[in-house]
Parts: C-alpha cells; sequence; structure tokens
C-alpha cells in the first residue's frame, strides 16, 4: 500500500454512537483493502484516529491506525447520537476544536445528530445540511440560517459534509471514499459490505409527525377531527366552522400552529393512512387512493412520489408485507 495517508478523525463526544464509530472504521478499513488488493498506484491509504478531550479539555488523539505517520486528519466526522439530549450543547472545548480545525481547512462531516454541534458552534450558518428526518424541524427552529434539507440522504457543500439517519454513516463513509480514493474503489468497498452505493433520499424512511403542543386549542381541535376519517373529505370551509373562525383567521392561525397550510397537512395524513393500506393490505393501488380521498388516482400517485420519494408501487414493493 502506499506510504501516503489521509486522516479521517472520527470526534468521540459524550453520547456518540460507539456502533458507528466502529462501523466507519471497519469500512475505511475495507477501502484500504480494496487498493492494496486491486495495486492501485498513487492511491493513499485512509489513517483512521479519534478524537476525545481529555481531563483540561484539549482534544487529544485516542486511537490511531497509523501510529507511526504524522501530521493532522485532512477530515473530521462526528458520528451519530443516541441519547435523549442529543441536540444539546457540548462542552465549550469541542466547538472551539471544530472552529480551529474548519480554520486551518479540515473538511468537517457529521452524521444524524452529528450536526448539532456543527451548528452550535456556528459552522452551518447559511449552509445546506441534513440530519435525521425527525430532527431536521428542531434543527431548523433552533437555527434559522442553516438550511436544512431532511429528504436528502448527504449533503456535500464542499468544506462541510452531512448525513440523515443513524444508519447513514454508511452514505457518509461511502461518498469520503469517493472523493479521497475514486469512485471504483468506493463501488468495491460497498460491494464488499454489500450496501447500496446510491441511497438518495430518507423521505421514504420517515413519517409525518404533527404537532399537537403549540397550545392553539381552535386549532388542535380541528387536527384532532382530522386524525379521524375527516381528513379524507375535509375542505376549508369545514375545518374553518369547527375551529370557529374565520376561513382567513383560520387558515393563518392553523399554519402558525402547526407549519403547514391545510391542504397540505390533509395530504400528509392521506399519504400517512396509504402507506399503512400499501404495507399491510393487499388492495390495488386504485382502491387505496379512493379510501384515503383521492378520486383521481393519478393526482394521489403524484402527490404520493413528492411526498414519499417512491411511487406507490414502488413503496409497496420495498415495503409491503401482505404479500409476502
Amino acid at each position: 500500500m502506499s506510504e501516503r495517508c489521509l486522516e479521517i478523525g472520527l470526534l468521540l463526544y459524550p453520547g456518540v454512537q460507539l456502533a458507528a464509530v466502529h462501523g466507519l472504521g471497519d469500512l475505511f478499513a475495507v477501502a484500504n483493502r480494496m487498493v492494496a488488493e486491486q495495486q492501485r498506484q498513487g492511491l493513499p491509504s485512509l489513517r483512521i484516529s479519534h478524537w476525545q478531550a481529555d481531563a483540561t479539555g484539549a482534544l487529544v488523539r485516542v486511537f490511531d491506525s497509523q501510529p507511526q505517520a504524522v501530521g493532522a486528519p485532512q477530515v473530521v466526522i462526528l458520528p451519530p447520537c443516541l441519547g435523549g439530549d442529543a441536540e444539546q450543547p457540548l462542552a465549550a472545548c469541542y466547538g472551539d476544536w471544530l472552529r480551529q480545525q474548519h480554520g486551518v481547512g479540515v473538511t468537517l462531516a457529521s452524521v444524524c445528530a452529528g450536526a448539532f454541534p456543527l451548528a452550535h458552534a456556528g459552522l452551518l450558518d447559511g449552509r445546506r445540511v441534513t440530519t435525521h428526518w425527525a430532527l431536521a424541524a428542531q434543527l431548523a427552529a433552533r437555527f434559522p440560517q442553516v438550511q436544512v434539507l431532511p429528504e436528502r440522504m448527504v449533503v456535500d457543500d464542499g468544506d462541510l459534509i452531512t448525513a440523515g439517519g443513524l444508519m447513514a454513516w454508511t452514505d457518509l463513509g461511502l461518498a469520503l471514499v469517493t472523493r479521497l480514493l475514486g469512485p471504483t474503489v468506493a463501488a468495491e468497498t460497498a460491494r464488499f459490505l454489500v450496501v447500496d452505493l446510491n441511497r438518495e433520499s430518507q423521505r421514504h424512511f420517515s413519517h409525518f409527525v404533527p404537532s399537537f403542543d403549540h397550545g392553539d386549542a381552535a386549532v388542535l381541535a380541528v387536527q384532532h377531527w382530522l386524525q379521524g376519517e375527516a381528513s379524507a373529505e375535509a375542505v376549508l370551509a369545514d375545518m374553518a366552522a369547527r375551529a370557529g373562525l374565520g376561513e382567513r383567521t383560520f387558515l393563518r392561525r392553523f399554519r402558525a400552529a402547526t407549519g403547514l397550510k391545510p391542504t397540505e397537512y390533509c395530504q400528509q395524513l392521506r399519504v400517512t393512512k396509504a402507506r399503512e393500506l400499501l404495507e399491510f393490505t393487499r388492495q390495488s393501488i386504485d382502491q387505496v387512493a379512493w379510501q384515503v380521498g383521492y378520486r383521481d388516482s393519478g393526482a394521489f400517485r403524484k402527490v404520493f412520489a413528492r411526498l414519499v420519494g417512491l411511487s406507490p408501487g414502488d413503496y409497496r414493493r420495498r415495503f409491503g408485507t401482505a404479500a409476502r
């Protein structure tokens, strides 16, 4: 293997998911193996290091796959965090270190909740990022200068790379292998690990979670009504009447409380019900469309594909259980 190496540092902050830490190490080790076995001349090896704050607050290297090598990381990754307070600020030393690394040209990367420490450090302002779909709204609300793209599995914004859900460390790892060692080595690594190299969206893994704790009782009453079968036939006039409000006032308050227009909210509810029917029944797609309130199955297919990222048929083939 080439003597030249590129160091990828993994930040072991409090609560970090160790499975992802070790998984990324294994993925990069496999990439090194692909380089060596194929005798690809001129390619560097990937040096893996772990970084952690010591008792004084200094960030130090606590593991090194090539301890004889010298130099500093070219990439630093913040793996995911499983803790309930994953979005809370870390000790100041982590933000200071991340800003210092970024300031000298290190590429920073995150998986899932690992985006939050980068945002707290002020490194994501004005940037396009992704995170776990269930954390996206919280990230966007807390850091309004960050452009959050929750439908994306990986967002490569040059010196900042962010990945979506907990298991998106595989996608991030392969993206880095593609960047550092080329697409051929990345494809060989993915094939060896039996993982998909081209996952682009996490929309079809997410699900709609309405907000009910906004404090607007009139809007909440409508939401509770819509959770039943009413969403299939609901019209604006009926919703406003149930809220006891004029239509314009209702529209304004509903959007302020839920973040969605009533039509968008009903679409989300309908698609959520449709996903369940596609997964657990053998009803035809036209029957599913009719049951969730769409008289035009073509319109249903368009809305479903836009919100889920897959056509109804593809979604059933991937996630359906009734025919298995």
